[in-house]
C-alpha cells in the first residue's frame, strides 16, 4: 500500500464492517480508491452499510459470523474467488460485556471470548493464505484501552482484549518473515453505536469526557485514521507494537471511573 493509504489496486478485509470504527474505515479506504470487503452477522445491516457506504463495485459484503470459524473459512474461499489475495485485515468484529465478576456466567464469558479473541485468532488464520498471495501484507487488530488500566466491571472484556494485544505482538514476529505486519489499536472512548448501547444515558457522557485529557470523546473516524495508516505503506516499518487512541485516557493521573 502507498501513501495515498490503499491504491486503487489493494484489496482489504474488514470484519464487523456494518457501523462504528469498522464501517468508518471502509469508507475512508474506499474514498481512498482501495476494493474493500465488509463482513456482519446480519443481512439486514449488511445491506444498509452497502447503501451507506456507496462502494459500487469496489465494494463485497458477506455475511459472517467472527465467532464461527466455519464462516470465517466461508468468508476467506469468497474472497479468493472473488480477488485472489489480501493486502491488509482489519480484525474488528467485537461484542461488548461489562459486568462485576461474580455475576459473569459462563454462556456470557464465552460469547465475548468467541467474538473477541477466538474470532481474531481465526480471521488472521483464515486469511494468512490470501496475504501470502498478495506477497504479504498488514493486519491491524482492534483490542481495546481496558487492558491497559484495571477498569471494574471489565473483566472478561478486558482478558479477551488483552489476548488480542498478545496476539499483535506474537503474530507480528512470527510473520514477519513473510512480510506481513501485525499490529492493534486500542481505542478509548469511541462514539459508536456499542458505546451508546453501554452507556445509554447522555447525561453520563460528560463526566466520562471530562476524564480524557484532550477534553472530548472519540470518532471512529479518528481510529479509521490510525487503522488505515497501519495498513499503509507508510507503516512499512512498524510491526508488532500497539497505538493507543484514547484522547490521553490510559497514561493520564489520577484516574477515576466515578
Amino acid at each position: 500500500m502507498n501513501a495515498n493509504h490503499a491504491p486503487s489496486s489493494s484489496t482489504v478485509l474488514i470484519t464487523g464492517g456494518t457501523s462504528g470504527m469498522g464501517l468508518a474505515t471502509a469508507r475512508l479506504l474506499l474514498d481512498t480508491g482501495a476494493r474493500v470487503v465488509i463482513t456482519g452477522r446480519d443481512d439486514t445491516r449488511l445491506a444498509r452499510a452497502a447503501e451507506r457506504l456507496d462502494g459500487g463495485d469496489r465494494l463485497l459484503t458477506v455475511r459472517a459470523d467472527a465467532a464461527v470459524p466455519a464462516d470465517l473459512a466461508r468468508l476467506a474461499d469468497t474472497v479468493r474467488d472473488r480477488y485472489g489475495k489480501l493486502d491488509g485485515v482489519f480484525a474488528n468484529a467485537g461484542v461488548a460485556g461489562f459486568q462485576p465478576v461474580e455475576e459473569v456466567g459462563e454462556a456470557e464469558f464465552a460469547r465475548i471470548i468467541d467474538t473477541n479473541l477466538k474470532g481474531v485468532f481465526f480471521t488472521v488464520q483464515h486469511t494468512l493464505p490470501l496475504l501470502d498471495a498478495a506477497g504479504g501484507g498488514s493486519v491491524v487488530l482492534n483490542a481495546s484501552w481496558t487492558p491497559h488500566r484495571g477498569f471494574p466491571g471489565a473483566a472478561a472484556y478486558a482478558a479477551g482484549k488483552a489476548g488480542v494485544l498478545s496476539l499483535a505482538r506474537t503474530l507480528g514476529a512470527e510473520l514477519a518473515g513473510r512480510r506481513i505486519r501485525v499490529n492493534s489499536v486500542s481505542p478509548g472512548y469511541i462514539v459508536t453505536e456499542m458505546f451508546h448501547a453501554a452507556v445509554p444515558d447522555p447525561a453520563a457522557h460528560e463526566p466520562i469526557r471530562a476524564q480524557v485529557p484532550l477534553g472530548r470523546l472519540g470518532r471512529a473516524e479518528d481510529v479509521a485514521e490510525t487503522v488505515a495508516f497501519l495498513l499503509s505503506d507508510r507503516s512499512s516499518y512498524i510491526t508488532a507494537q500497539d497505538i493507543v487512541i484514547d484522547g490521553g485516557l490510559v497514561p493520564a493521573l489520577p484516574f477515576s471511573i466515578a
